[in-house]
């Protein structure tokens, strides 16, 4: 053989190692992402499955407003509704998912706020419960988020690099969502008593 036949074979050969090591580290990120994703929609999962008990104890313990009430279940019903799969994280699903989120997050600080006039309800164990398991949930929440963030980050930085971006598009591997703050976020909550 010649020696320009062996260099070609040479740099073909390079070039499928790197392509293979490319392939498998991508979908070892992708594949991250996506355990990431669902420990975001877990904690989602945690507090629409807290908020029936929250809005079951306000219920029996003050003959509270009802359209808070009918908003918060309004809300928790809207945000349960909405999915978004790991195979489809796109920015403007995330961004939907997240409007869902932030619908239910306010109709819940709305009622966390309009209690405070009950000092009964206040007093109720199961309440202080529920509003403290519901603090922890919000906080796992953001925990989640910031971790899904993050492995979006290596993942979208991974497939953008070059030689990999050539593998990234050829072999199907699109960018993926982040989360990022809405517009009511930019503000600070007003708190009336």
């Amino acid at each position: 053989m010649k020696r320009s036949t062996l260099i070609i074979i040479g740099v073909v050969l390079i070039f499928c190692v790197y392509g293979c090591s490319s392939y498998n580290g991508l979908v070892e990120k992708e594949e991250n992402v996506k355990t990431k994703w669902a420990n975001v929609q877990t904690q989602y999962q945690r507090r629409a499955d807290l908020i029936p008990n929250l809005v079951n104890t306000v219920k029996g313990a003050a003959d509270f407003e009802k359209t808070t009430l009918t908003q918060v279940i309004e809300a928790r019903a809207k945000a349960t509704s909405m999915q978004v799969s790991p195979e489809n994280l796109t920015p403007e699903n995330i961004q939907k998912f997240q409007a869902a989120q932030d619908q239910l997050s306010g109709s819940l600080s709305r009622l966390l706020v309009s209690v405070e006039q009950y000092p009964q309800l206040k007093a109720n164990s199961n309440f202080l419960e529920l509003q403290s398991q519901l603090e922890g949930t919000e906080n796992r929440i953001g925990v989640a988020r910031n971790d899904f963030n993050g492995s979006v980050e290596v993942y979208n930085t991974s497939a953008r690099r070059f030689p990999t971006v050539i593998f990234a598009k050829i072999l199907g591997f699109a960018e993926k969502g982040r989360f990022e703050a809405s517009q009511s976020a930019q503000s600070a909550p007003t708190v009336k008593f």
